[in-house]
């Protein structure tokens, strides 16, 4: 009896209420939401305990003291049908003298043993509503740091998804997001690019990131560059073959400052700090131009071009290199025109010179053909006008 009495006290005092206070200035949660939420909880566990299937209970909390009643409520009638959901008016007068028919009474319910219930059912939702609560808390916090590099220790590797410990969550890394030349391995210590916050099981933040990201490199270049941090850089664009190789066009409108030194660094440094955290990546750094020819050549660095014959209606770009650079311009399984589109956004076809050279030349063969066959057209058109003259004539 000492025992159900200390649990109906712990419901019935202060102490809930300013647990719940306390929790709205330490978590947030308002304490309003949290008295809703345990009534609607204790309602749910007044009918699982007493075997009540019938939807007019009602039970309420109250904000000051904390103190909870169990309430039927019941329609006013004249003649009762069903004592479970109505009540004669002059028993509903007792309760209240203002209540007429078609009124709802409310008849106070005491439950034996529902103070030890009440109090277990408030200590559960306010551990669900905390935990849910913390949930937010870090959801928020780490969809503000989409779009940034974390550290952390990989916990699972086994060929699959790769899971990071981030410290306060977990980081997914799915078998798209991973670099297929990297080896994963648990308690490395490995940094990645948050690209998406999502809600997992039970509303759980779920944090995606990614090695395999093209914005991985861009991150990369604001960390180790501090000219692009600061925005005397601008990175316009990148495009990434993840593991084997990036290319990174920059743009300076200050006169004074290279964009494209700047970011390899004195004896390469910068950027092999960058080359180092991708694992041996190639990065082809390279100078953005508001002139797509000239902008176009640099793209498709290393490999030297003769020149480039532009369609800006449909964003084509025909460009000629010299013999012993074709396959160096295209790459091995065509990567570097493939990069040099992407990073440009136009379509590239890549000729060699006496490919070229070959091609005027079929293309001058084909004009002079139709030449001389227009001119046999013209020919037969004569001949004829002239026999069909001559025949007048005889007439």
């Amino acid at each position: 009896m000492k025992k159900e009495s200390k649990q109906s006290k712990l419901i019935d005092s202060k102490e809930l209420i300013l647990a719940l206070e306390d929790l709205e200035k330490e978590k947030g949660i308002k304490k309003d939401y949290m008295l809703e939420s345990i009534e609607t909880a204790l309602v749910t566990a007044y009918k699982r305990n007493y075997d009540s299937t019938s939807d007019n209970v009602k039970v309420t909390m109250n904000a000051e003291t904390g103190e909870v009643h169990v309430f039927a409520e019941k329609t006013v009638v004249e003649s009762v049908e069903d004592d479970k959901i109505e009540i004669n008016l002059a028993d509903a007068k007792k309760i209240n003298k203002k209540l007429a028919v078609g009124d709802v009474a409310q008849l106070e319910i005491i439950p034996r043993d529902f103070g030890r219930i009440a109090a277990q059912t408030a200590k559960q939702v306010i551990i669900q509503k905390i935990r849910e609560a913390s949930r937010n808390v870090l959801f928020d916090e780490f969809s503000e740091k989409k779009g940034e590099i974390v550290s952390g220790l990989i916990q699972k590797a086994d060929g699959g998804i790769v899971v990071v410990d981030l410290g306060k969550l977990e980081g997914v890394m799915p078998l798209k997001e991973q670099i297929s030349t990297e080896n994963y391995k648990v308690n490395d210590k490995i940094r990645a690019y948050i690209v998406n916050v999502e809600r997992g099981i039970k509303g759980a933040p779920q944090v995606i990131i990614s090695r395999s990201n093209a914005d991985f490199v861009r991150k990369l270049f604001e960390l180790e560059i501090p000219e692009i941090y600061e925005g005397v850089i601008e990175i316009k664009s990148v495009s990434r073959d993840a593991g084997s190789r990036s290319k990174v066009a920059v743009y300076s409108q200050n006169e004074n400052i290279d964009p494209v030194g700047s970011c390899v660094g004195q004896k390469g440094i910068r950027i092999q700090n960058i080359i180092n955290e991708l694992n041996g990546e190639k990065i082809d750094v390279i100078e953005w131009n508001a002139d797509p020819s000239i902008y176009i050549s640099a793209a498709l660095l290393p490999a030297q071009v003769l020149a480039v014959d532009i369609n800006e209606e449909e964003k084509f770009a025909q460009v000629i290199v010299p013999d012993d650079q074709l396959s160096l311009a295209i790459g091995k399984s065509g990567q570097n025109v493939r990069l040099a589109a992407k990073l440009t956004n136009w379509k590239i076809d890549i000729k060699s010179e006496s490919q070229f050279r070959k091609m005027i030349e079929e293309r001058n063969n084909e004009e002079a053909e139709e030449d001389i066959a227009e001119a046999e057209d013209v020919e037969e058109v004569e001949e004829t006008e002239v026999a069909e003259e001559t025949e007048t004539t005889e007439e």
